[in-house]
Parts: C-alpha cells; structure tokens; sequence
C-alpha cells in the first residue's frame, strides 16, 4: 500500500510560498509558507500535518491493542504536540496526550499500559523512533 501527498514551493524561504496536496484530496493545493511555519499566518506547515499524522495513527492504535484485549473503545481523543528547534532545525520531541473515556472492567493502569504498547508499535512512532515521544494519558 502506498499513499502519496505532493508539495510545491516558489520563491525564496522568507516571502515564498507554496501549496501541500494528498491523493485523498483532504489537503487540495493547501497553502504554506515561512510565516505559517515560524509564524501567525494562515496556512498549514510540516510540523502539524506531523502531529496530524502521529494523532491519528497512535490513536487507531491504541483501539487496535483494546480490540486485541477484548475491549471496545469509548472516546479516544489524542492531541500531539510536535516540538521544532528553529536553530537546530530539528524536531525535538512529540507529546502525545491522550484523553480517554473510561471502559467498564478496565483499570487505568491496565489501559495506560495498552497505550504504551499502541505507542510502541504505531507505524508513525517507529517511523520517528530517532525522535523523542512521550505519552500521557488522562482517563476520564
């Protein structure tokens, strides 16, 4: 299986600017641009279509390992927060937060620790296992 997304830039890296699409058509000549990226602007950047991907990956995940337990998720809401050093220009950390509902017979030990598990082995956390990521989780 392959999934493709296309990027085109024009200009110089402060005043250009340029569009991001998927094959899916979710994202359709998206604009980006220096100021969405290190700024206020309107537009997308890198970085959280990074946590877009990583939110929602660990989050199928997590109801992946629940359904191998012979547990049926509740709400599962994941925020990701992707942490870029400017200088370095390097991805620094990702914060999962997870926030769950409670699921009857289901400790929040034990489902902390099927998270953890899902973190593990989501395709996303391995793709950037050289990148810091850590993961709390608030069962509600």
């Amino acid at each position: 299986m392959k999934r493709t997304a296309n990027a085109h830039w024009n200009g110089d890296l402060k005043e250009g600017k340029g569009t991001i699409s998927t094959q899916s058509t979710v994202l359709s000549e998206t604009q980006y641009s220096y100021n969405t990226r290190f700024g206020d602007g309107i537009g997308t950047n890198p970085e959280e279509l990074l946590g877009a991907s990583h939110s929602g990956c660990f989050t199928m995940a997590v109801s992946a390992v629940l359904t191998q337990n012979g547990i049926t998720a509740n709400d599962l809401d994941t925020k990701a927060i992707v942490e870029l050093d400017p200088v370095a220009q390097k991805i620094v950390g990702i914060s999962l937060e997870l926030t769950a509902g409670v699921i009857d017979g289901v400790s929040e030990e034990k489902f902390t620790e099927l998270a953890e598990i899902a973190k593990a082995n989501c395709p996303i956390s391995k793709a950037l296992s050289a990148t810091p990521i850590t993961l709390q989780v608030t069962y509600k």
